[in-house]
């Protein structure tokens, strides 16, 4: 792949996500391996190609990548750009290790995060409404939800072949909460564990286990699924003082 990619972003109104958002999900049900498409939903950074009066709103932003000849590629996301009346796009061809950095300015050291996760393997219209309803209520400018999509390979690999095993799942969403002070905590992480509660019901089953917080130990089983009990055994047999647990640890015992 590469190393360079054809890659970057749209920018829509928070205004017009029922219509993005639908239009996503039903598009990247069928689109080519090569290309991932990531939906995010937050408060809009000062990005440069962005109006300034744009800055600070609720967005709908599509994430883009095109692992494959880039004229091709843009044939490809064409049908992106129709989704809606953007606010922006910024588009083009870069190196693939520039693209895996474009968003580091958004997360640099120190502010205080809080995570929540869901696979799906369908994104239902109930679920597209819980998004829009608590992207609305966003309890930081800094928070953001985004939906990214899995499938194409991944998806044809036997779930028994490896630690991972939601072979199911062709979107994960992470609830990425962040803020600044002590002061925020509480009313973040309720927020976030609200939407994650309402968001259950939506869910394929398992979890990919970065995005799991220090809370969440006894999902651990749950994220590896069938692939669980065999990676305790190996635990056992390599590991049985449990010496690596600063993790979502899987015990020996």
């Amino acid at each position: 792949m590469g190393p360079d990619v054809l890659c970057g972003l749209i920018v829509y109104p928070f205004e017009q996500a029922k219509s993005v958002i639908t239009q996503f999900a039903r598009f990247t049900e069928t689109m080519p391996d090569e290309l991932i498409v990531w939906m995010v939903a937050r408060k809009a950074p000062p990005l440069p190609f962005l109006a300034e009066e744009v800055h600070g709103k609720e967005i709908v932003v599509l994430a883009i990548c095109y692992a494959g000849d880039p004229d091709e590629g843009m044939k490809h996301i064409e049908a992106l750009r129709q989704f809606g009346s953007a606010y922006g796009e910024h588009i083009g061809v870069q190196p693939y290790v520039d693209w895996q950095q474009v968003f580091d300015p958004l997360l640099t050291p120190g502010s205080r995060n809080y995570w929540k996760s869901h696979n799906f393997s369908t994104l239902d219209d109930g679920l597209i409404d819980t998004v829009i309803e608590y992207a609305s209520a966003l309890p930081s400018p800094q928070c953001e939800i985004f939906v990214a999509t899995i499938g194409g390979e991944t998806g044809r690999t036997n779930p028994d072949a490896m630690a991972y095993s939601s072979r199911d799942a062709n979107y994960v969403m992470n609830v990425h909460v962040r803020w600044e002070t002590p002061d925020e905590d509480a009313r973040c992480i309720a927020w976030a564990r609200e939407f994650f509660d309402r968001t259950q019901s939506f869910a394929s089953g398992g979890a990919y286990v970065n995005f799991l917080t220090s809370d969440e130990a006894e999902r651990t089983a749950f994220a590896y699924g069938t692939s669980y009990q065999r990676l305790v055994d190996l635990k056992r047999k390599f590991d049985p003082t449990n010496l690596f647990r600063i993790n979502q640890n899987i015990s020996p015992a």
